[in-house]
């Protein structure tokens, strides 16, 4: 009897026991251009377009239809993890940076997009209409 427990309790213990089986390495996928929080805050409007190109690469879309446009695209899937996306739209006029828009926001708050800093809200009061 005590050889019988003897061997069955450990093997209840190690029934009880978690077993993780092995998964497989998951490399991280970079894709498009990396964007930083510090290389949006060097934006600043006016800029020409060489300026913009150095501080934030090259753009993942340039559309030949839209040259004043120019779209920037981050993805990262990690190997565990979710997946993280940040896009950034800069738009020129007269060849001078005009805006921003996107997920990431600017230094100084002038970006438009999901993240960007309200307008003031203005309240306007309608008066009631007279009866008749």
């Amino acid at each position: 009897m005590i050889r019988v427990l003897a061997i069955l309790l450990p093997l209840l213990l190690a029934a009880c026991s978690s077993v993780s089986t092995p998964q497989p390495y998951r490399i991280d996928i970079q894709q498009g251009n990396v964007i930083t929080q510090e290389m949006v805050a060097q934006l600043k409007p006016g800029l020409t377009k060489d300026q913009v190109r150095f501080i934030l690469g090259s753009p993942l879309v340039a559309d030949m239809f839209h040259t004043d446009r120019w779209d920037y695209v981050y993805m990262l899937q990690p190997g565990k993890g979710e997946v993280q996306r940040r896009r950034l739209t800069v738009i020129f006029e007269d060849n001078k940076l005009a805006r921003l828009a996107g997920d990431v926001v600017a230094g100084d708050g002038w970006l438009e997009g999901p993240q960007a800093v309200p307008p003031p809200s203005r309240v306007i009061e309608i008066p009631p209409a007279d009866k008749k």
